[in-house]
């Protein structure tokens, strides 16, 4: 029998959705700024030769700069004042969350509750202006080596250093504003719609590849077939629970001794979600893209590294699959499942796992369970990323076609779904409260009358 949740889910339709007005400005918020964002990626940073620039994105169009166009929308290849995109903040975040689990002042911070919170986004967004700082120097000492400015110089590298780095906070800005008045995760939804508006032009890229017989009809074939299986398998994996059973004891209120209840823990394959890979992906930017606009400029060092960490090298790819297993154990235990809190939760509220003591007994099992589910999870992870990213490499198919794009796409759409489902349950519920309410009062009015 389906439950009273179950129940209202099946009951959504068009016309819930119209009664539910917050729900609906929330969507519309959330559409506006991600409207600014796609905008912003359009207005160039000032002192670009724009000629130059499309003559050497068409020529590096199909290879690296795939992977830098990916995650910031197309911005990086127009140079847009978000050509750095949201990837500073997320290298920001990757640093203090590996420093909260090492320095034993960050980890108390983290634990007294929303002020400390506040102040570990604080320090984010102090290392997001020092990195995006950083990077943009690079990117505009990079633009200078390449012939793309139209005056280099010290007033140039200033210009663009300050253009890039207020871009990346004002993306950094929206995010959190989507988060916390919209709908989804604002840094996961950027990075989402930069993908999906640049997809159309790939389909088309790639098409006209099969029309100019660069590519045959049997490898077009491949990669529609291979994009289906890889979406097909990311929504299985994504959906799939590993049920720990829960079991609460009697108790007695007053008189009345109440039977114990039955529940479940469920705990995802991949609690990490798409962090890791998008964690992973950023630590491979930075030198593509001073690489990518310095040209034949860049120093034996900086050879060196893209030679063996260009996209579909060995190394780049061993590097990858590397930095996808250990965030998504460190993302985990550190942010998204925390086995002792879920413990010391269980044991506030006298439930227990049967056969295992509550408390430290109770971390341990937990301990055991996810670690056994993340080695399922992140070699489904490592596995979506890297395989598509061999054929890619292989055949010359666009980037967008790859696993880690695939994979942001279908996570972030159904996450964003799950959330809008979450408000419209919300809703019906308030709806249900409101109408009983109004229900008991008409019967006390009747009862009234009566006497």
């Amino acid at each position: 029998m389906a439950s009273a949740a179950e129940q209202m889910a099946s009951n959504m339709s068009w016309s819930a959705f119209g009664k539910a007005s917050e729900l609906r400005q929330r969507i519309l918020f959330t559409l506006g700024l991600l409207i600014v964002y796609r905008l912003g990626t359009y207005i160039p940073v000032p002192g670009i030769d724009g000629t130059a620039l499309r003559e050497f994105m068409d020529q590096a169009g199909s290879g690296i700069a795939g992977v830098l166009g990916m995650f910031t929308g197309g911005a990086l290849s127009r140079m847009g004042i978000f050509a750095l995109g949201i990837m500073p903040y997320i290298s920001a975040s990757i640093i203090i969350q590996l420093l909260t689990a090492m320095v034993p002042q960050l980890e108390q911070l983290k634990k007294e509750g929303e002020q400390g919170r506040k102040k570990i986004a604080q320090y984010t967004r102090y290392g997001t202006v020092l990195l995006a700082t950083f990077q943009a120097y690079g990117l505009a000492v990079s633009l200078e080596a390449g012939d793309l400015a139209t005056d280099p110089g010290l007033y140039f590298r200033i210009a663009c250093m300050i253009t890039l780095v207020g871009g990346t906070m004002f993306l950094m800005w929206l995010g959190e504003q989507i988060t916390a008045r919209g709908i989804g995760n604002g840094i996961s939804l950027i990075i989402f719609v930069g993908i999906i508006a640049e997809i159309p032009a790939a389909i088309a890229q790639f098409l006209s590849q099969g029309r100019s017989g660069a590519i045959s009809p049997a490898i077009i074939m491949l990669v529609l077939v291979m994009v289906v299986a890889v979406i097909a398998f990311v929504v299985f994996m994504e959906r799939a629970l590993r049920k720990v059973h829960i079991q609460y004891p009697r108790r007695q209120v007053g008189m009345k001794v109440y039977d114990g209840g039955a529940s479940h823990l469920p705990i995802k394959v991949n609690p990490a979600g798409v962090i890791p890979a998008i964690f992973a992906s950023s630590l491979l930017l930075l030198p593509t893209t001073v690489a990518t606009f310095s040209g034949n400029q860049t120093g034996p060092v900086m050879s060196t590294i893209l030679a063996y960490f260009g996209p579909g090298q060995p190394l780049y790819l061993l590097f990858f699959v590397s930095m996808i297993v250990f965030f998504a154990f460190f993302y985990t235990f550190n942010v998204s499942f925390k086995t002792d809190e879920v413990a010391d939760n269980l044991k506030n509220q006298n439930g227990f796992i049967p056969g295992i003591r509550p408390g430290k007994k109770t971390a341990e099992y937990l301990d055991y369970v996810v670690t056994r589910l993340l080695v399922v999870g992140s070699a489904y992870l490592a596995a979506v990323c890297l395989l598509p990213e061999i054929l890619r490499s292989q055949l010359a198919i666009p980037f967008y076609f790859g696993g880690t794009s695939v994979l942001i796409v279908v996570s972030v759409t159904m996450d964003t779904i799950q959330q809008v489902q979450s408000h419209m349950l919300a809703h019906q519920y308030e709806g249900l409260i409101e109408k009983s309410q109004l229900r008991g009062k008409k019967r006390g009015k009747k009862g009234t009358a009566r006497r």
